[in-house]
């Protein structure tokens, strides 16, 4: 690949990505707000491990900002964009709507445009299996409905992929959805739940288990996404001559799903301490069940998670108690 734009650098998923095509030899321009969701210090963390590559150029930008996202395509050209910028957290959505708008909206036109007028070779982009809602599906399909978000943050997903869709149909846009399952392991979003689970267990406090830990999720270890992603960013849907757009969905994750109680279960063994658990009933916006169904990126293009959750446990552990002792 050419030089490659990564939106969200400073993110989780993002900065893995970013790192994993620096060591893969690519010319990488990274962009992210720094917004304060979450500790604006641990996204600088991320970045000054990024900034020891030679080939990483950080740019600061909110992508909203119509004018100067288009700026950056003007002054910069890029073969493919890999854009993970969003306003994430389903339960945050609740409090602060308008964020979602501003990124997961506005923030994204923006990108597609600067797709557009740039003549990008291949756009891939964040979705999520929020956009399934509450399916009674045990595993969930890029075939399955999903017309019934029940948040806000699933309702901008579904949008993206909306959008994305037309920009293929009207100016053959090569754009690749991936649909992300709870992805989980070092660098972590403090937010997410087995960050929060850690940093409450090591420190005494008690965890919010919702609906009595009687959630399953397909929790997904970073290395595994990422090598999904690289795979999918080298392999752009074609256009052909026939009436289908160069436009694909895939579903990322594991397709194997664990239920809340087991997730807790190993980081109690993996940090040597019992939680104290505050069990509450189920909060709006949040789903019982996600199970990737992921024949189509298997078949695709050969992607196969390989980190067991004990595994990937581990790694989270020692790098959080690591990352904390500092």
């Amino acid at each position: 690949m050419s030089t490659v734009l990564v939106t969200g650098a400073a993110g989780f998923i993002g900065f893995h990505l970013c790192r994993r095509l620096l060591a893969d030899g690519a010319d990488v321009v990274g962009v992210d707000s720094l917004n304060s969701y979450y500790d604006v210090a641990h996204k600088e963390s991320r970045l000054a491990n990024l900034a020891l590559f030679p080939a990483f150029d950080f740019v600061r930008l909110d992508l909203a900002d119509r004018f100067e996202t288009e700026q950056l395509f003007v002054k910069k050209s890029f073969g493919t964009v890999l854009h993970m910028a969003a306003q994430a957290g389903v339960r945050y959505s609740l409090e602060n709507p308008h964020a979602y708008v501003e990124s997961n909206l506005t923030g994204y036109l923006n990108v597609l445009e600067g797709c557009r007028r740039s003549k990008v070779n291949h756009l891939v982009y964040a979705s999520s299996s929020s956009v399934y809602g509450d399916s009674p599906k045990h595993f969930l399909s890029t075939s399955d409905s999903v017309d019934y978000p029940i948040s806000l943050y699933a309702a901008t997903k579904k949008s993206n992929e909306l959008m994305a869709h037309s920009y293929s149909h009207l100016f053959e846009l090569p754009t690749t959805g991936l649909r992300f399952f709870t992805v989980y392991g070092p660098w972590g979003r403090p937010d997410m739940a087995i960050y929060k689970f850690a940093d409450a267990i090591c420190h005494g406090r008690p965890i919010d288990v919702y609906n009595y830990g009687k959630m399953r999720r397909s929790f997904t270890y970073i290395d595994d996404v990422v090598e999904g992603v690289v795979r999918v960013a080298r392999q752009p849907p074609a256009i052909t001559a026939d009436s289908y757009p160069p436009y694909r969905i895939f579903n990322i994750g594991n397709d194997e799903s664990v239920e809340l109680e087991q997730m807790i279960a190993l980081l109690e063994q993996a940090l040597g301490k019992k939680a104290i658990r505050n069990h509450l009933p189920m909060q709006a916006g949040d789903v019982l069940n996600t199970c990737a169904d992921i024949q189509d990126l298997r078949q695709a293009v050969g992607y196969a998670p390989t980190t067991s959750l004990e595994e990937g446990i581990k790694q989270f552990v020692q790098w959080y108690l690591d990352y904390n002792a500092r």
